[in-house]
């Protein structure tokens, strides 16, 4: 038990002894207090944390500043005052990562925010001094508790559950991904046009893998996207052998309009351009390129140069994963993108409640051309109906397929009795 009191806080300790001895140095010096804590659970997984803390690296690396990252989640970057232009870039790029955060919700740039808070040292010292020892006792008496709770756990009966993804399973998986047949595990979902009432009339097609067959086919038990980063070169893996699947396009799949979900880096490689050499050019145009808006920001100058060669080469680029909070911070002209995918949440509804935040959301989906929006999974009329009252008419989802699977019945009905009624003259 003393071993854990005793290491529990030490980036807090360490962050109380840095402010201590900058007493005598408070000139030209602020800090940043970033409240990670503060956001959402699904926003404070370990990769979150670790992309949020990843943001200050290069101006650690130039000794701009030092970061301390606490074991609450939460930042606090200590900083030379010359630098603080790059730093409120940094925070930019924070807020956009967690953009879809309640937080961040109408929240503006502040010295004092729920999402960060900032000092200088000139002025705010004593104020940064009692932060720092806060931060150290509550750490404590947190990570203390934590102790307890493990105690209990130890003591209570094992329910089995999935395991996380290790390096040692992500060797197992991609080694069977090279083997695998994957076409049984291919999903098509279309991307229709919705207008009114009428049927969804099918514009393209988009191609994936389900994660959840592919877990149970290859390694049952385990969580495959617990960790974000093995998750992600997982998926590496897996985009090398769609495209070869789909190189070989014995089905004419490429010769139908479709959509394929890749990671950016996937676009850089050998695997890639074997694809495109199997692609006819006068189809290139009627393939889609989805890309996830958080692996666009992960890393924007590899996006811009692989999305520079696609386009040269005729392919069309969606930006996908998209929230309505999201959408606040891209620009589709901007990045560069031919097409926008946000996914339906019951928020966008309670936003139609009110006319002024409507009037804001479809500013927002002008800016970006309506006609080039998608509203992803669509799971009930209620998303299409809320769509349609914002001007979007491309869909997708389990009630589009539904409406697309209902559309083909009734043809195929009246076909018949097309059949019947000739076969009586």
């Amino acid at each position: 038990m003393a071993d854990a009191t005793t290491t529990l806080a030490s980036q807090e300790n360490l962050l109380l002894e840095y402010v201590q001895r900058l007493e005598e140095h408070r000139r030209g010096r602020s800090a940043v207090h970033v409240h990670i804590a503060n956001l959402h659970a699904n926003n404070r997984r370990e990769s979150h944390m670790r992309m949020a803390a990843n943001t200050f690296e290069s101006l650690v690396k130039s000794l701009q500043g030092q970061l301390f990252v606490l074991s609450n989640g939460d930042l606090m970057f200590i900083f030379k005052t010359e630098s603080e232009d790059l730093v409120h870039s940094a925070i930019v790029k924070l807020r956009f990562m967690f953009a879809d955060d309640p937080l961040l919700d109408d929240v503006m740039e502040s010295e004092e925010s729920a999402f960060e808070s900032w000092y200088s040292m000139e002025r705010d010292f004593d104020k940064l001094l009692q932060n720092a020892k806060t931060l150290v006792e509550e750490a404590t008496s947190r990570l203390s508790q934590q102790a307890q709770r493990k105690r209990f756990q130890e003591n209570k009966p094992q329910v089995r559950r999935k395991e996380p993804l290790t390096p040692a399973m992500l060797r197992r998986v991609e080694h069977a991904l090279a083997q695998a047949d994957l076409s049984n595990l291919v999903r098509r979902q279309s991307i229709c046009a919705i207008v009114g009432r009428s049927p969804p009339q099918p514009i393209f097609s988009e191609l994936f893998v389900s994660i959840a067959d592919l877990r149970d086919t290859i390694i049952p038990n385990v969580d495959l996207t617990r960790d974000r980063w093995l998750f992600q070169h997982m998926t590496d893996t897996l985009d090398r052998r769609v495209l070869s699947m789909l190189s070989k396009h014995d089905d004419r799949t490429l010769d139908s309009d479709i959509s394929v979900n890749l990671n950016i880096s996937t676009l850089l490689t050998q695997e890639f351009l074997k694809f495109d050499d199997n692609v006819k050019a006068g189809v290139r145009g009627s393939i889609v390129l989805e890309l996830q808006v958080l692996d666009i920001f992960a890393d924007l100058s590899a996006y811009q140069f692989a999305r520079d060669v696609v386009h040269e080469l005729g392919y069309r680029i969606c930006i996908d994963g998209l929230s309505l909070h999201a959408l606040e911070y891209v620009e589709r002209d901007r990045l560069g993108a031919d097409m926008l995918k946000i996914f339906w949440e019951p928020a966008i509804a309670e936003k139609l409640n009110d006319p002024d935040e409507t009037a804001v959301v479809q500013a927002m989906l002008k800016k970006n051309g309506l006609s080039r929006i998608v509203l992803g999974r669509c799971d009930t009329r209620e998303a299409i109906e809320a769509g349609q009252s914002l001007g979007i008419t491309l869909f997708q989802g389990r009630f589009v397929e539904e409406g697309l699977a209902d559309d083909q019945r009734k043809r195929r009905v009246g076909t018949v009795l097309l059949i019947d009624k000739s076969d009586k003259i």
